[in-house]
């Protein structure tokens, strides 16, 4: 397991039922994924949408729902509407398992 990965946890955080998790977006990508980059290490998530009118904020949303096996209404955008780093809520999650799937990812 590379040493970078308990950093990378750290954006992902239990507070009650749910999980508070941070991003770093970047829009008009060639492809949709979730990469773990930069130093320290984030969440980053490269998509195809382009940050207009709310469209990368709502690709956001629906590829961690996908990726996360969430009911999209379940995935909320708490802070970052118009900026690069995101904190969204998932609602009635484990921030373990939420963890293992990102992380399975990598």
């Amino acid at each position: 397991m590379p040493s970078d990965r308990p950093a990378i946890v750290q954006a992902i955080v239990q507070e009650g039922p749910d999980v508070l998790l941070a991003v770093r977006v970047y829009p008009r990508a060639a492809r949709n994924q979730v990469r773990f980059a930069g130093d320290p290490p984030q969440i980053t998530v490269r998509l195809t949408a382009p940050p207009v009118e709310g469209a990368a904020n709502a690709a956001c949303r629906a590829l961690l729902a996908d990726l996360l096996d969430l009911a999209p209404s379940r995935v909320t955008l708490l802070r970052g509407e118009s900026a690069r780093h995101k904190l969204f809520r998932l609602r009635s999650a484990n921030a373990g398992q939420v963890r293992q799937r990102l992380l399975a990812m990598a």
